[in-house]
């Protein structure tokens, strides 16, 4: 079989759409916004992906309410935003790429921006996420809280289907408002929301069915979502396949299989140790959030080192319990490893770090030039997250970081010009 012959260069129908192939650039956190605002520089960062051959490239944690960020330049959404998504939709679409828009609220996971009033989650008590800058309690969601949360997302779908993107992906892992809902770690209720796997995946799975009502028909509804915490007392792979059943159910399109928590299992995240080195030279200034990044660091396992497809075992579990498109992460960093997830029956595959390294991977996978990533997995990008000029692989030359402050619909030459 030649390689353009290749199942991974093979069409896939999500929902009511179609992908070109099997490539997804899977939704981290880009830090290429300004106050809020897309820049040039995502523009740029997407359509290079799109022109490097991905299917469908995903911008990451578009808030969808100014209290659900994360970060303080973080997108959140709004009318005032839409010109620039449409520049980037258009774009991508100009490569022949698709685009998603990972929506998501961040809840209790509030870490760069002071609330003043106790931040939402599943259930009440200390905030630890929000502790370093004064977000200390969080309060338990009502059912008010829960309707106004739901709009909020089908809002932001709304508005994301009229900046021309081609689906939308409900974060739903990481630690943000809906896993908050789903992990036991943080979801200690008693009522039909609390409990059993089933009933924390419940919120959750009200919020997709109502997006997919909304957008559905023209959209691609996607769910992100963790094959297992990666901790003690944490979801487990057996609870992501009840949580991947539930919305199934709710109608869920497809399903990125992820996984680890932002503060107590990162390590589990990215398979591997963070690069603590790298960190402290981007928060040189900034020794909190340098305090912050060791905080997050605890817990790894001692001599813990990065091994292909690394989330293998947890989301075959998921893959047994479902039939709806699953796209397998974790570690894919060869043509290989793609034939492998496909032939155990994942649909596609969402990479990060190694289209960070190269955006043309799958072009130079479908054309023989490579067979294996250049990706080292050294996790130095995670921490060019918070980088001025946005995240990059620190084996390639830094961006630009004037593109960076340039908003995504405006035309650079005019802006020179003045």
């Amino acid at each position: 079989m030649s390689t353009t012959e290749h199942a991974a260069f093979s069409p896939l129908h999500v929902g009511p759409i179609t992908l070109r192939n099997r490539f997804i650039k899977s939704g981290a956190n880009e830090n290429m916004y300004r106050a809020g605002f897309p820049t040039q520089a995502l523009l740029k960062h997407h359509r290079d992906l799109a022109a490097g051959g991905v299917a469908l490239t995903t911008l990451a944690y578009a808030a969808v309410a100014k209290v659900g960020r994360t970060l303080p330049d973080q997108l959140w959404l709004r009318e005032e935003v839409l010109p620039d998504l449409q520049a980037i939709t258009e774009a991508v679409h100009q490569e022949g790429g698709k685009a998603a828009l990972q929506i998501t609220h961040g809840g209790s996971f509030v870490t760069s921006i002071f609330v003043p009033h106790r931040t939402i989650s599943a259930s009440s008590g200390i905030n630890v996420a929000g502790l370093f800058h004064g977000n200390i309690l969080q309060r338990a969601m009502n059912e008010r809280d829960m309707a106004q949360v739901i709009q909020e997302f089908v809002d932001g779908a709304k508005l994301a289907q009229r900046a021309g993107f081609d689906a939308v992906e409900i974060h739903m892992g990481h630690g943000y408002l809906l896993n908050q809902f789903i992990s036991p770690l943080s979801n200690t209720r008693n009522d039909e929301y609390g409990g059993s796997a089933e009933n924390r995946a419940r919120f959750p799975a009200r919020v997709l069915s109502a997006v997919k009502q909304a957008v559905g028909q023209e959209m691609a509804v996607i769910a992100k979502i963790n094959v297992a915490d990666g901790v003690r007392g944490g979801a487990t792979a057996e609870d992501a396949a009840i949580t991947a059943q539930v919305l199934e159910k709710a109608g869920a399109d497809m399903l990125v299989l992820s996984g680890g928590r932002n503060v107590e299992s990162t390590w589990f995240m990215f398979g591997s140790p963070l690069n603590q080195e790298e960190f402290a030279k981007v928060f040189k200034h900034q020794p909190l959030q340098r305090l912050l990044m060791k905080v997050a660091a605890l817990g790894t396992p001692k001599g813990l080192k990065f091994k292909e497809r690394y989330f293998r075992e947890y989301s075959l579990k998921v893959r047994e319990a479902v039939s709806i498109p699953l796209a397998y992460l974790g570690g894919v960093k060869s043509l290989a490893n793609i034939e492998q997830s496909l032939e155990e029956g994942f649909d596609a595959v969402a990479m990060a770090r190694v289209l960070l390294h190269d955006p043309a991977l799958p072009n130079k996978f479908a054309s023989g030039q490579l067979k294996q990533s250049g990706c080292t997995n050294c996790n130095g990008c995670v921490a060019q997250i918070y980088n001025r000029a946005g995240t990059y692989c620190i084996l390639n030359e830094p961006n630009d970081a004037a593109l960076n402050e340039i908003r995504a619909s405006e035309k650079i030459e005019a802006r020179t010009q003045h």
